[in-house]
């Protein structure tokens, strides 16, 4: 009977001085604890990075490094979202916009950050990352067996760029995919690049098709689109160089099973080993894949704010304007996670840190999703995904980067919005119409005409 009462005894004191262990844990200052993020996100980081480097061919390793690549991004997250603190000249009218347009307002997130420090939310996001950091042992010893990538100075300015963009994952599986050993039929292989619009599936088969390791891999890559597999785009295969070659089919609508067998059987008769990769917004189009497809979506909230945040500052250290910083991340929300949205915004912002500034083209786009909602009730983002007429900023305002123009076209006009900083410097083109009477239905429009 002593023996079962001290063993009790014993276990209730054990469990007693682990709660205190755990409350004291939980009580350190909250200043210990972003101490305690800020080394964690280093390791976190300096892992992927070196991951990104590498040429991963395990399934498993890829599946894990987009859980360090999440948990890294939550932590920067949270880490900005004390840093830099609301401005506080946002209004509750802007408040009210930024919450129609996003499922979550930045003030509310702010919010929540500051029951964080009182709580156990940053104790919660250190658990996160402490279990990534104790579980990359086996992954870092793996990652030391794979190749490394080879880069010239060009290629690692891609590379920072790729990693901004995320989709570091999806790079290796496409690259994996294309260098991967001929199928035991030796039909070619298809893989499908499946994903909303705006969301990066050319970008991406793009920066993969020019790995060093595919280009020697193909001596010739083709890029078609629905209307040459329509035209008997098979008849386009005999004027390819002889050997394997990569088809790049851009699937704008879908097209019947017949047409895409005829094109299919074009190119099994080509040398074992070809390959096609399909990209489309249409998820039907993944029917004719021999392989899993690639799905792409929006970039997460707490990667598109870290994205844009990197753009808009470039060389600039972020912790040396956190006013800036304030109105980067708000901003960045507004934004609704637009890609080519977020390069324009950013390159205006980044020729002239002045807080003023900043407020003004934060407003000045404000001011354009409270137009897209007052007149088509949706965000200006959802428009474009839609081929939709949206309105556009009014620079003509007061205090607008167009005030010294006198007067813009009357007829229908077209302006490039954004011509891309690296090579082949892609262009998208907006072809803008006159501006309605104020009885018309709606406002001065816009319709995006997107060019390859």
């Amino acid at each position: 009977m002593e023996v079962v009462v001290s063993a009790i005894i014993g276990e209730l004191i054990s469990r007693f001085i682990s709660f205190l262990i755990k409350n004291n844990t939980n009580q350190a200052c909250p200043e210990e604890k972003l101490e305690r993020l800020r080394h964690l996100l280093l390791r976190v980081h300096s892992v992927v990075e070196e991951a990104e480097g590498r040429c991963i061919t395990n399934a498993g390793m890829l599946v894990q490094l987009n859980l360090f690549v999440s948990v890294l991004y939550q932590g920067y997250s949270l880490l900005d979202t004390i840093k830099y603190r609301p401005h506080e000249k946002i209004t509750s009218q802007q408040d009210q916009v930024t919450r129609s347009c996003s499922l979550v307002s930045p003030v509310k997130r702010f919010r929540i950050t500051h029951s964080l420090l009182d709580g156990n939310g940053i104790q919660s996001v250190l658990e996160n990352l402490e279990t990534a950091v104790a579980n990359m042992t086996e992954f870092v010893i793996l990652l030391a067996g794979c190749e490394r990538m080879y880069r010239t100075p060009y290629d690692s300015y891609l590379y920072i760029d790729n990693f901004m963009f995320g989709r570091a994952v999806q790079k290796q599986q496409i690259a994996n995919f294309l260098l991967q050993d001929v199928s035991p039929t030796g039909t070619p292989a298809v893989l499908p690049i499946i994903g909303g619009s705006l969301v990066g599936k050319k970008t991406l088969v793009g920066h993969a098709c020019q790995d060093e390791r595919v280009l020697s891999h193909f001596p010739s890559i083709l890029q078609l689109t629905t209307d040459d597999i329509w035209r008997k785009g098979h008849q386009l295969l005999r004027f390819t160089e002889p050997g394997r070659i990569l088809v790049v089919v851009e699937f704008f609508s879908d097209v019947d099973d017949d047409c895409w067998e005829h094109f299919y059987s074009a190119m099994t008769s080509r040398c074992r080993g070809s390959k096609v990769v399909i990209i489309s917004k249409l998820e039907a189009i993944a029917r004719f894949g021999t392989v899993k497809p690639v799905c792409l979506k929006n970039l997460p909230h707490e990667e598109y704010v870290y994205f844009f945040k990197v753009l808009a500052f470039g060389s600039a250290n972020p912790d040396d304007h956190p006013q800036l910083a304030s109105i980067g991340i708000e901003t960045a929300t507004l934004l609704h996670g637009g890609l080519i949205t977020a390069n324009v915004v950013a390159d205006m912002l980044r020729k002239n840190l002045n807080t003023r500034y900043w407020l003004h083209i934060q407003q000045r786009f404000r001011n354009m999703v409270e137009d897209n909602l007052s007149v088509f009730h949706t965000h200006p983002k959802r428009l474009l995904e839609k081929d939709h007429p949206w309105t556009s900023p009014d620079w003509r305002r007061r205090g607008g980067s167009c005030s010294a123009m006198t007067r813009l076209p009357r007829d229908d006009f077209q302006i490039a919005v954004w011509e891309s900083r690296l090579p082949p410097y892609t262009k998208f083109v907006a072809t803008c119409v006159e501006q309605k009477p104020p009885s018309a239905s709606s406002s001065s429009k816009k319709r995006r005409q997107f060019e390859i």
